[in-house]
């Protein structure tokens, strides 16, 4: 035990030492400073109407789903929110999980394991490599966003014998996935295709379908979409759209939905809501165009290091974790929440401040943090 104790007092001091702790910073009811760290893109979280329907389905079904989907939680408030999605994805079925990592764990364990390969886009979000690893399939990372290096990698598996996942919105740099030329590629390859679009889900395509209505993709090309709450649905929570054979396969041996307790019904109802306003307000997704598009303007003006992106992911690169933290505490006293990303998060040297832009700001308010930006360079 004291060997045990040495080891990760050590561990922890290494990590101190080069700047990457991480703090929790514990937020108080009303919010104290500007939000431009939160995934809130569409500015749902604090929407009235949802805050509603998540109280009107706790008081009808209380706080918890009690229990695992497959025992005593499920119930109609998930089965109209399914209903819903898979309607709005033009799938035949969606289901529902408590977490983004729950659904990519499920998917990727399912649909692969041992003697066959998962090849994932190199900047693919952490969960979907854990979900490689745990699978027992052999992992192949291809160079990031590049289709060339996708299809050397699918000459050396057997057709049919790889499932090929990427992020649809890369949750660091904010640059989107070449998605129709993957999806050609895995086509070619009788390889099913998985699209993780946490950060396109309800924001990008004109209807807020995500990357794949972006880019025009419909199920033939992406049979296998998953999307989250906890962005653009201001919630939490996740779901897999897909045919009847995906979806009834996750239900019978994907492990994270079997052997976990159902998101809240009382949360699944202000899902709904969420979608319910993403489908009928477009504007909300005008004016997050309108915000990214006055953010870069603005911090191109300044010579601020932005990153090429056009979603509401905008990282500004400082280059090391010691500017990275002293940047981000400085704007927090300044009033504005910003994320320091370090290692291992992103590449050494490739610290950011990552902003996030949401429909809820206004002008005045990304003038404002980009004034503060300037101030610091």
């Amino acid at each position: 035990m004291i060997g045990f104790r040495q080891r990760t007092a050590a561990r922890l001091e290494r990590w101190h030492r080069s700047d990457r702790v991480r703090v929790r910073p514990a937020l108080r009811g009303a919010v104290e400073t500007i939000d431009f760290a939160g995934n809130d893109y569409l500015g749902l979280a604090r929407e009235p109407r949802v805050i509603a329907a998540c109280a009107r389905a706790a008081e009808r079904y209380g706080v918890g789903a009690t229990g695992s989907a497959l025992i005593s939680g499920h119930t109609d408030a998930h089965a109209e929110l399914e209903s819903a999605l898979a309607a709005f994805t033009g799938r035949p079925r969606a289901l529902v999980f408590g977490s983004g990592y729950l659904a990519n764990l499920a998917v990727v364990t399912t649909f692969a394991g041992r003697n066959e390969t998962v090849i994932q886009d190199r900047l693919n979000h952490a969960s979907l490599i854990d979900a490689a690893i745990l699978s027992r399939a052999r992992l192949l990372r291809y160079a990031h966003a590049n289709p060339a290096a996708l299809a050397t990698c699918l000459q050396r598996v057997e057709p049919g014998r790889a499932l090929v996942v990427t992020d649809g919105v890369f949750s660091m740099d904010g640059d989107l996935a070449p998605l129709p030329a993957l999806a050609a590629l895995c086509s070619g390859h009788q390889s099913p295709f998985v699209v993780d679009d946490a950060h396109g889900f309800g924001v990008l395509g004109a209807h807020g379908g995500g990357s794949a209505e972006y880019h025009g993709l419909g199920m033939d090309e992406v049979p296998i979409l998953i999307g989250t709450f906890g962005k653009a649905f201001g919630g939490a929570g996740a779901f897999v759209a897909g045919d009847e054979a995906i979806i009834d396969a996750l239900i019978q041996f994907g492990r994270t939905y079997i052997y976990t307790t159902a998101p809240p019904p009382a949360l699944m109802g202000a899902m709904t809501a969420s979608l319910r306003i993403i489908v009928s307000e477009p504007e909300r997704r005008d004016r997050l165009r309108a915000n990214i598009a006055c953010f870069r303007q603005c911090a191109e003006l300044r010579g601020l290091p932005v990153g090429a992106s056009t979603t509401a992911i905008q990282p500004v690169f400082l280059g090391n974790a010691a500017a990275t933290l002293h940047a981000a505490r400085t704007l927090r006293d300044k009033g504005y929440r910003v994320a320091a990303i370090r290692p291992p998060t992103v590449p050494a040297g490739t610290e950011r401040l990552r902003i996030t832009i949401s429909a809820a700001r206004t002008v005045a308010e990304i003038e404002g943090l980009v004034a503060a930006l300037a101030a610091l360079a």
